[in-house]
């Protein structure tokens, strides 16, 4: 089966057989987010680095939701990685606090996961969010599961974030869904049969992280088979996969 990465070394042993894919997932850009119905938001976030370069801007403030799997930090990775005129910092409940502070020399601060800050973080956050407003050559967009109001923050915090632009990511419809999974394939360097996403959606979990996670599995899968990816193969995956929740399930009901 033809790959357009190197293939993996296979370190086999007397009891088992490990795979280390030396592949490394493509960066997150703008050119590789699927934007579905969220053309405004997209378009925004492109020339805001531009924007601050070129000065002053109206509105510099951002706060994206949507739910799990609907490209939040996808569109923030993105919006770091294609800054060219400034510096960029993107932020996570893993950053450390020193991170969370504010740099005269960095124009744009991208926030992930607010809701997932400790309070600590979130108070570090606040006064990010204040130095931001008062320099007009940066920015800040923040992201999250919810709307501001229903965010699970600081009420300080919540005020803030709800004071600029609020953008809901629109869910991706199915047909976006089957292109982002084409395309994460092809990133990867797999070869799949067309009529793979098309079952996918209709016979299995539909969040996009489900299935950027069975894409892995089918990787592996294929390559442990010496198998194309194809609809039997998909199918045979699949029910392996049945078989060990059934016997795990099982196994979890012995102990109790």
């Amino acid at each position: 089966m033809a790959r357009a990465r190197p293939r993996p070394i296979r370190i086999v042993t007397a009891t088992r057989q490990l795979t280390l894919d030396l592949g490394t997932p493509p960066p997150r850009t703008f050119e590789n987010f699927t934007i579905g119905a969220n053309h405004e938001l997209v378009s925004r976030l492109r020339r805001l680095d531009l924007a601050l370069a070129a000065g002053p801007v109206a509105d510099r403030s951002f706060y994206v939701w949507g739910e799990a799997g609907s490209g939040r930090s996808h569109l923030l990775q993105a919006l770091v990685y294609d800054t060219s005129y400034g510096s960029a910092r993107y932020l996570t409940p893993q950053s450390p606090l020193g991170a969370i502070a504010f740099d005269p020399r960095v124009s744009l601060y991208a926030v992930d996961d607010i809701d997932a800050m400790s309070d600590t973080q979130q108070i570090a956050l606040f006064n990010l969010f204040n130095e931001v407003r008062a320099h007009p050559s940066s920015a800040f967009v923040g992201a999250g599961p919810a709307a501001p109001l229903a965010l699970d923050v600081r009420e300080d915090l919540r005020t803030r974030l709800g004071w600029g632009l609020v953008f809901h990511l629109a869910p991706l419809s199915d047909a976006d869904k089957a292109a982002v999974f084409k395309r994460a394939a092809k990133d990867r360097g797999i070869a799949i049969a067309d009529d793979v996403p098309a079952y996918l959606l209709t016979h299995y979990r539909r969040d996009m992280p489900s299935l950027m996670a069975l894409l892995d599995a089918l990787d592996r899968f294929s390559l442990e088979q010496k198998r194309a990816v194809t609809l039997p193969l998909l199918r045979t995956l699949l029910a392996t996969l049945e078989r060990k929740a059934a016997v795990a399930a099982g196994a979890s009901g012995r102990i109790k």
